[in-house]
């Protein structure tokens, strides 16, 4: 009877510390969680070439980059018009965004080269090797990002944005440098 009692006591704790350790709701601090991908060009930045996500698995398949006119100018984006963002805190073409500023602006991941598009000088596609070992794609040396409140292609929300230390700006395709207007 005492075994039975027993064991009845460690199942209920063994479940016990199964529910207050699983990914589920609440409790103070942060989430782990990733916030769902956004827009028509999203999926899973990692994943895909052109979709952003914390989770970061490995890039399946090289990264396109395009040259997209809009009022800003002719800017980058993504294979899927996703709008592709500069953070002036990068320097020496690495980037010092991880953590909660890559969950809010994901880095364009990539396998090999990138692909330009029509209006993407090849001479300024490159990449870099970010601190996850995953690989970024750079143009004219600065690494590449989305903005998670872009929902759709064309969309820049993240428009001379002052976060994570320093400003972010979309890119000018013939240039390669930020677009402040």
């Amino acid at each position: 009877m005492r075994g039975s009692k027993m064991a009845g006591s460690v199942l209920a704790l063994g479940l016990f510390a199964a529910a207050c350790g699983s990914g589920g709701g609440g409790g103070g601090g942060g989430s782990s969680e990733t916030p769902a991908p956004v827009g028509g060009g999203y999926g899973s930045a990692p994943a895909q070439s052109s979709a952003p996500s914390s989770a970061q698995p490995p890039a399946a398949s090289p990264a396109a980059v395009d040259a997209k006119k809009l009022g800003l100018g002719t800017i980058l984006v993504d294979g899927k018009g996703m709008t592709l963002y500069l953070f002036q805190k990068d320097k020496g073409g690495k980037s010092s965004c991880d953590g909660a500023c890559a969950t809010a602006w994901p880095p364009l991941l990539t396998t090999g080269k990138a692909m330009p598009g029509s209006g993407v000088k090849a001479s300024l596609l490159g990449t870099t090797q970010r601190s996850d070992g995953s690989t970024q794609v750079t143009y004219n040396n600065w690494p590449l990002y989305y903005f998670v409140k872009d929902k759709a292609p064309g969309d820049t929300a993240g428009q001379n944005v002052d976060a994570f230390g320093a400003e972010w700006y979309v890119l000018s395709a013939t240039k390669g440098t930020k677009l402040e207007k």
